[in-house]
């Protein structure tokens, strides 16, 4: 057998099996290939933790075209392995896997992994499982599916699964029973779960049923897959529990031998840092009595109308479905739009922009429009079986009511590219117009004692928006997270955990104007 020659062939073999399947087919299993330079990186950096001498008993849970499988047999060669096992779903894939490799040990079968139960004897199980498994977010899985994902998920790796995970996150849960007692695994995933919500749970599995050993995120402006923007890490574990003051190395950089930074941290430090994206480049967070911008301000997103083309228009479209103007609301354009982090506005209150754009907001019922208002009712009867059916305006009591939002005197994109230098991923704007924002936007609206402040100096807001564009981009960016090509994204909860002490700072005797506020408001 010449591995060098079967690699070449499993190459051209998925290049033209990958051809055969629209990029949406692709997208809705999850299948993104794993470049074999990165897979033998993987297999060398793996193969060391496992005890000198030890027969390999190798499972990749989702196998494809068997890229790991064949770096496994260029870095040990087929004496050093006792079983090797693979899984694929995809018969496409999995036939002609079963051919390519049909002369070696592999047994690969045409099964999805998480519907099967897993050995029933330690002998059965796997020492080594390398797996890139499908990134297939949340939303892409039947309900039912989903249901029984979760429950076989949690039972497994004993911690409750968010409905919002996606199917990579139950495959790493899925494996554990499939591991031998000590045995490695290494999971080619994306780096997100460090920082998100529904990562919670992967992040409680890895600091107490496992031994987590190493994390090495890849440059975000290097994506490892051609076909999908998504950061990618490498999570190595081992089958026992953390020994005692277990140190866990953080690695970044292109290179999983050679990184750019790394950083040791401790075990008990990781179970309270929600961002883990923060390691290497940055350490410890330290725990001060801080003031969070969730203390100055409400964070909510902006409007999600359900859909832009219909219930956001300019004033000719207005005009020309004649549209009441007791229905129409100013909203502000995508930043792309905003080339100025301040708005203006006219004596009327609309932004002065160069693309204003009007919000249908009507909140009466369909009967009063119908006999009160002919040119709204026609308009609004032209959604009606295409933008009434759309999800979020199916959802709703009435399909076409708007959330209900006040214009926020400050908004802050919430999706952004840092370049380079100084240039900011996010901006806050100055709202001086009446307009609402839509969801592109971060709303922030004062507090009670913020807005106690600002009642007596109205003029503080400027103060406090100069300061928020001032802030270090890293405070902001820590708080967020990164998909592939460096794409910054941070969600209302997120940018509220910002630090604001600086605007706290900048408030005289803020302390005594809580009192001040407080005391008002129970008068």
């Amino acid at each position: 057998m010449n591995i060098k020659e079967i690699e070449k062939r499993r190459f051209l073999l998925q290049g033209q099996l990958d051809e055969k399947k629209t990029q949406k087919e692709r997208n809705k299993l999850g299948q993104f290939s794993t470049p074999m330079t990165l897979a033998k990186s993987i297999l060398e950096h793996s193969i060391p933790l496992l005890d000198c001498g030890e027969k390999i008993r190798f499972l990749d849970p989702a196998f494809g075209t068997g890229v790991f499988y064949s770096a496994l047999l260029n870095a040990t060669g087929s004496d050093s392995i006792l079983s090797a096992q693979g899984f694929e779903v995809d018969p496409c894939y999995g036939e002609a896997a079963k051919e390519l490799w049909k002369e070696t040990l592999l047994n690969l079968k045409i099964l999805d992994f998480t519907k099967l139960s897993p050995p029933k004897r330690q002998s059965d199980c796997f020492n080594l499982i390398i797996c890139n498994p499908p990134y297939v977010r949340h939303h892409h899985i039947e309900s039912e599916e989903k249901i029984n994902l979760r429950y076989l998920s949690s039972k497994a790796c004993e911690s409750k699964i968010s409905g919002l995970a996606g199917l990579y996150c139950h495959f790493l849960c899925l494996s554990h029973p499939w591991m031998q007692r000590g045995g490695v695994a290494a999971w080619l995933i994306p780096s997100e779960f460090m920082d998100v919500n529904y990562g919670k749970a992967i992040k409680q599995y890895l600091l107490q049923k496992v031994t987590l050993i190493q994390i090495h995120r890849f440059d975000y402006e290097d994506t490892k897959f051609d076909d999908a923007l998504v950061s990618s890490a490498v999570v190595w574990i081992r089958n026992s529990l953390p020994p005692p003051n277990h140190k866990v190395l953080f690695t970044f950089g292109e290179s999983m031998h050679s990184p750019n930074m790394s950083r040791l941290v401790n075990l008990p430090c990781l179970k309270d840092e929600p961002k883990w994206t923060r390691f290497p480049s940055l350490g410890i967070r330290e725990k001060a009595e801080n003031h969070c911008l969730s203390d100055l301000f409400e964070i909510k997103r902006g409007i999600a109308t359900g859909d832009n083309k219909f219930f956001i228009l300019t004033k000719e479209k207005t005009e020309h479905y004649s549209l009441p103007d007791e229905f129409l609301r100013p909203i502000l354009p995508s930043p792309r739009y905003i080339l100025a982090n301040e708005i203006q506005a006219d004596q009327e209150g609309l932004p002065i922009l160069e693309h204003q754009l009007f919000l249908l907001d009507c909140r009466i019922p369909e009967e009063v429009i119908r006999a009160k208002y002919p040119s709204l009712w026609k308009y609004l009867k032209s959604g009606k079986g295409t933008t009434s059916e759309r999800y979020l305006c199916r959802t709703r009591k009435t399909w076409y009511f708007q959330e209900k939002r006040l214009p926020a005197p400050i908004i802050c994109t919430y999706l952004g590219r840092k370049k380079g230098g100084n240039e900011r991923a996010f901006r806050f704007i100055l709202n001086s117009s009446k307009a609402v924002a839509p969801n592109v936007y971060l709303l922030l609206y004062p507090r009670d004692t913020l807005k106690y402040y600002l009642s007596r100096d109205p003029n503080q807001i400027r103060r406090i928006w100069e300061i928020l564009n001032a802030l270090e981009p890293t405070s902001i960016l820590e708080e967020g997270r990164v998909y592939g090509g460096g794409l910054h994204k941070i969600e209302p909860k997120e940018l509220g955990n910002v630090n604001a002490t600086r605007i706290v700072n900048a408030i005289p005797s803020y302390a005594k104007i809580s009192k001040e506020t407080q005391h008002s408001l129970f008068e």
